[in-house]
């Protein structure tokens, strides 16, 4: 089974981080504010899509979570753009 991360980017320009075992059915939660829809994303706006890893299982998923929570914004945006060079410094 496939593991996700996933970066929205909310119309407020917030970002929020998740993981998840399927994408599609956690972007429609976010998306409806349903009970299983986050907090936050009951909280903001529409969102969008920005970023995206795969995993082969949930611990990879978790700590990769874990690890980009801990990231100044600075370095998340440097990751959504691509900008390796930018990661590496910041």
């Amino acid at each position: 089974m496939n593991y996700f991360l996933y970066i929205l980017r909310f119309s407020d320009n917030s970002l929020y981080i998740g993981q998840t075992n399927n994408l599609e059915k956690r972007l429609k939660e976010h998306r409806s504010k349903n009970t299983k829809a986050s907090k936050f994303s009951k909280e903001h706006k529409d969102f969008e899509l920005v970023y995206q890893e795969k995993f082969d299982s949930r611990l990879e998923s978790m700590r990769r979570e874990k690890q980009l929570k801990g990231w100044t914004r600075a370095k998340k945006e440097a990751l959504i753009s691509g900008d390796k060079e930018l990661i590496k410094k910041l």
